[in-house]
Order: structure tokens, then C-alpha cells, then sequence
């Protein structure tokens, strides 16, 4: 998922932005709830240092000769995300199983793209965790980022078994051809062409989403997502990173993939 600049990367790294980001979200006309309080003091805030720090124990961070950063696949994060793929594949064996009768809608599974189905690793240790739209681009143009583990094989075993496989992803329409090209080098062996992989399109928004160019990405995930149920599709299953990829319906089940390095609401 692409992130905006400013809600998303004002930009302290995974935990402590979400730390940050539950402390001073909100307050009421009257006082703060506990839960959304402003930080008395910095012993109430994470260490900005220490957090990174998690984050690549997490990763299991590998550094190449050339100083390029990869997480491992003995990582307790490749743990995590292989038990989630196990009760996916478990759900959808029999989600998939079932025949269908004439004129039911094709089971179909949606998938958002950054640390979904292509992991931003390398990428945000390349850039400090400090996301730029310039930055991505340039990543984007000349980089494929590594599938998430296992996630190619269970997209490619779900389509086999006859689900329909749409992308829909934050990232900016200029940047498909970039996002296919990535899907295809690593192993996503599914339909990539425009009916198949939904971008973000602010200067030319589809007619499909009232919210047009100002949508949120709860209002453009699940817009897109109504629209492709109402072409005779039947979202089994939807899988993200981030809630926001997760909320607004149109989806029999949710998969919530772990990702600590930044918070989009």
C-alpha cells in the first residue's frame, strides 16, 4: 500500500509511530480518553533508536557485501506470516471447494500489494524509514522488491484452485507498470493486466468511487472492492497490512498481515 506523505510519514518508525499515533490522535471537545492522551513525559514514548532496533531483530536483518538490507527467512517475522498463510490456505481449501451453481458469483481473493505481496524491507531501511514519494519512485523504477514469504506460492496454489486474484494497492497509477513488473519477477504466476491489478488514480479517479480524488483508503479499498463484487465476483477472502486495508466490508474473510515499520489509517 502507498503511503500519503504527511498522515502516514510525518514518520518515526513502525512501533513508535503507532505509539505516537494512539497518544495524540484525538482529543474531545472536553478531555482525553486515556487511551489518546497527550505523553507527559518522554518515559511515556518509545525509544526511537530501540524501536528500529526491534524491527530488525524482528526481520532477522541480513546485510549483503553491499550493504543492501533483507529480512531472513528464519526471521520470527517469516514465522508469523507462514502461520497466517497456513489458516489461509486451510480457510480457502474449503472456501474453494464447494461447486457452484449457475449464475453464482466466481470466488475471487484480493490482495494489497506493499508488505502484503511484496515486501518493503529492503526498501525502508534503504531510506531510514523515512518514506518520500520521490524515493519510492526511485526504488520502484529500478528495484524489485522480494515477495513476501510465501505469499506468491499461496496467491498461485488460490488461483489454481479457481479463485480470481485482484491486486488493489495505495501505490499511484504512474507506478503500474513498475508493480507488474515486480509481481512477475518474483513469482506471482496470476493475471496482471488492468482488470486484475487496481491502482490509485487521483487525476482520473474511476466513476465507480463517489469519494472520486479525496478518498480515504478505507472509502478507495473498499469501493474498489464493491466494484469488483458487483462484476460477479465473490471476495472470499482479503488480505493487508494495515486495517485500512481490511475495513469497509465487501470481503468474507480478512487475513491481517504483520507489518511494524509505519501505521496507515
Amino acid at each position: 500500500m502507498r503511503r500519503p506523505v504527511l498522515t502516514r510519514r510525518a514518520r518515526l518508525g513502525g512501533a513508535a509511530i503507532a505509539a505516537l499515533v494512539a497518544g495524540t490522535a484525538a482529543f474531545g471537545a472536553g478531555q482525553a480518553t486515556a487511551e489518546h492522551s497527550v505523553p507527559h513525559t518522554d518515559k511515556e514514548i518509545p525509544n526511537l533508536t530501540q524501536v528500529q532496533d526491534k524491527i530488525k531483530a524482528y526481520y532477522g536483518d541480513t546485510v549483503t557485501a553491499d550493504g543492501q538490507h533483507y529480512a531472513s527467512p528464519d526471521s520470527n517475522y517469516a514465522r508469523q506470516v507462514h502461520g497466517i498463510e497456513a489458516k489461509a490456505r486451510a480457510y480457502l481449501t474449503k472456501a474453494l471447494a464447494g461447486k457452484r451453481a449457475a449464475g453464482d458469483p466466481k470466488p475471487a481473493i484480493v490482495l494489497d500489494m506493499d508488505d502484503t505481496t511484496l515486501l518493503t524491507y529492503n526498501y525502508e531501511l534503504q531510506v531510514g524509514f523515512a518514506f518520500t514519494p520521490e524515493s519510492q519512485d526511485k526504488y520502484l523504477a529500478s528495484t524489485d522488491m522480494d515477495p513476501v514469504f510465501g505469499m506468491n506460492r499461496l496467491v498461485n496454489w488460490a488461483h489454481d484452485k479457481g479463485a480470481e486474484v485482484f491486486f488493489l494497492t495505495g501505490r499511484k497509477e504512474k507506478q503500474r507498470d513498475w508493480s507488474v513488473r515486480n509481481l512477475e519477477n518474483v513469482g506471482y504466476g496470476v493475471p496482471l493486466d488492468r482488470t486484475h491489478v487496481y491502482l490509485k488514480n487521483k487525476e482520473n479517479p474511476p466513476p465507480y468511487l463517489p469519494c472520486g480524488a479525496t478518498c480515504t483508503t478505507t472509502e478507495f479499498k473498499s469501493g474498489t472492492r464493491k466494484h469488483i463484487e458487483s462484476l460477479g465476483y465473490n471476495i472470499v477472502a482479503n488480505f493487508g497490512d494495515q486495517y485500512s486495508d481490511l475495513n469497509g466490508g465487501y470481503g468474507d474473510r480478512t487475513f491481517k498481515m504483520p507489518n511494524p515499520m509505519y501505521y496507515l489509517p
